[in-house]
Parts: structure tokens; sequence; C-alpha cells
């Protein structure tokens, strides 16, 4: 079987730089802007352009933002007295998906992970212990229950200890249509704790 020209071999081989793209979808992509006419890639050209020129982070809170503020740090409606501290960008905006959480985040830009050589110092922990300055009520910790999130967890928890903010983790448990049956042990006893009352 031929190659594929270079161009589109070099199109692929970025589309593979892609977080979650293999081989086939980013060929698949590649090939989908041959598809495209010169006005449809120079637009989808601009717009990649565009989110490296103009997005940049918070300076509070370390999410994607178009101005020095994100618009929830700016916005008087949040609660500025508590934090809800994410790994990445992803996990704030799926928070908000769930429109409950009136509260402010903070994202840590990743976990802490010996194997990968990222240790607290890579982290945006100094940026997140420089907002406590008082008026911060409740620091959530909401990083994935993975080892690297849970690890992460801890070393906050203990690290906000002796700073008497309330610090909670949010509850992991059986997700909704999910059977009992297939839960793993660490699961089910997180379902366990994290229970509430039935009014």
């Amino acid at each position: 079987m031929a190659e594929y020209p270079e161009v589109l071999e070099r199109l692929s081989d970025m589309f593979r730089r892609l977080e979650g793209i293999g081989k086939k979808t980013a060929t698949r992509l590649a090939l989908s802007v041959v598809d495209m006419d010169a006005a449809a890639v120079e637009e989808f050209s601009d717009a990649l352009l565009a989110v490296k020129r103009e997005l940049r982070f918070c300076s509070c809170c370390q999410n994607i933002s178009i101005g020095e503020l994100c618009d929830i740090c700016s916005s008087e409606e949040r609660d500025h007295s508590v934090i809800c501290v994410v790994e990445d960008y992803r996990a704030a905006m799926a928070v908000e998906k769930v429109r409950e959480y009136k509260g402010m985040y903070h994202v840590l830009h990743g976990v802490i992970s010996p194997m990968r050589g990222i240790g607290p110092d890579k982290l945006k922990i100094r940026e997140l212990l420089s907002r406590l300055d008082g008026s911060v009520t409740e620091v959530i910790l909401a990083t994935n229950p993975t080892p690297e999130g849970e690890t992460t967890a801890m070393y906050l928890a203990r690290l906000l200890a002796p700073l008497g903010v309330k610090t909670s983790r949010i509850a992991n448990g059986m997700p909704v249509g999910g059977d009992l049956d297939y839960a793993d042990e660490l699961t089910l006893r997180r379902a366990l704790e994290g229970r509430y009352n039935m009014k």
C-alpha cells in the first residue's frame, strides 16, 4: 500500500499530538482537512492561532481566561468564601455543567505523580495558599479518585490543616445506573461513607 504524501503525514502527526488521538483518527482528521475548501481551512487555522494568542490563565484561580480574571473570579454573584480545587480546567467545566456549585475554583494544572516526575512544586499550590487570606471558609478537594488524585488531595489536606480552613473532599461512589455486583470494594466503601439522609 502506497504511503500518503509527506504533507498529509505531517498534518496527521500534528493531530496525533492531541490528547486521545490515535493514528487512525489522526489520519481521518487529516483527510477531512483535504476535503475542506481553502476558506474553511483558513478559518480552522485562525481558530487554532486565536486560542494560543487570546487565552491566558486567570491570575486568581489559574483557570483559562480571556482577561486577567476569568468570568467566575470577577463575578459578584459567586461565593468567594468557598474554593473548589480541581486538577485541570476540564474538571472545572465539568463541575460548572452541573449548575449546583456557586463558589470559586482553583486549577492545579495536574496532580502529584512521582512516576512522571511531578512534585507539589510543579502544581499551582503556592497560588492556592496565597488566596487563603482569611476570607475563605472552605476548600473542597475535587481531584479525581485516582491514586495520583488521592495523593494530591491528602497532601493538600495536610497542608491546609494548620490554617484553620474547613477542608472537605467530594464524595465518590456508585455512578447513576451502576450495579452493586460490578462495583469494586473502594467504590462501595466510598458510596457508603458518602451517604446522606433521605427526607
